[in-house]
């Protein structure tokens, strides 16, 4: 008996609901450089929310409905980076607290972690999401969030008492991200160290 070749499996559609998503992601960081730009710091709240909500549902959606493609899983974490690196890039000319090289460090660690994602997923390794980089992206979201209240509250206090709470806050959550963008870095360095080691150890056919 002649056996039957199992069929490749149907990609979902390109431009399916969650690349949607992510596509509107990228527009709203673009409004929120705009508003980071003009000082509207309440707006940027907003629009910052409304992303980070766009990025769980697109995930969402695409686990609940089997649309998870190739595209979508290259695309939705470059968007995220971009929305990211270029708001902390925005707000090193503000009043925000943030020193240069705290914000090279964040650009580095996205830039050779996606580089080295991308070199290790074409030679076949799993390099995916580790539990300390999705903290690391908690923490970055949860700083920007700071930042933002901060900046508001130095412009036009949101507290009727100088109790400086939201600096607090943002310079507690901007130091928590530095760590855990380093060490996540680190994490993903050895990770990648060591599937590098075990590709050159393995015999080749």
């Amino acid at each position: 008996m002649t056996a039957t070749a199992t069929p490749p499996k149907k990609q979902p559609p390109i431009f399916n609901l969650p690349n949607q998503l992510t596509a509107a992601r990228l527009g709203l960081g673009i409004i929120l450089f705009i508003l980071i730009e003009y000082d509207q710091w309440l707006w940027c709240v907003g629009v910052f929310a409304l992303a980070a909500f766009s990025d769980w549902l697109d995930g969402y959606i695409a686990r609940k409905q089997g649309l998870t493609s190739t595209l979508g899983r290259n695309l939705d974490p470059l968007v995220d980076k971009v929305v990211i690196c270029g708001a902390y890039i925005y707000l090193m000319n503000k009043n925000s607290g943030l020193a240069p090289w705290m914000i090279v460090v964040v650009v580095a660690r996205e830039l050779i972690i996606t580089g080295l994602r991308s070199f290790l997923e074409n030679e076949g390794a799993n390099f995916g999401a580790e539990w300390l980089g999705k903290i690391k992206m908690g923490l970055q979201c949860a700083a920007l969030f700071a930042i933002f209240l901060a900046l508001r509250e130095v412009e036009s206090p949101l507290l009727p008492v100088d109790w400086p709470i939201f600096r607090w806050t943002r310079d507690i959550l901007v130091w928590a991200m530095l760590i855990s963008t380093a060490l996540s870095g680190l994490q993903y360095l050895w990770k990648a160290f060591a599937l590098l080691r075990k590709n050159e150890a393995e015999p080749k056919a």
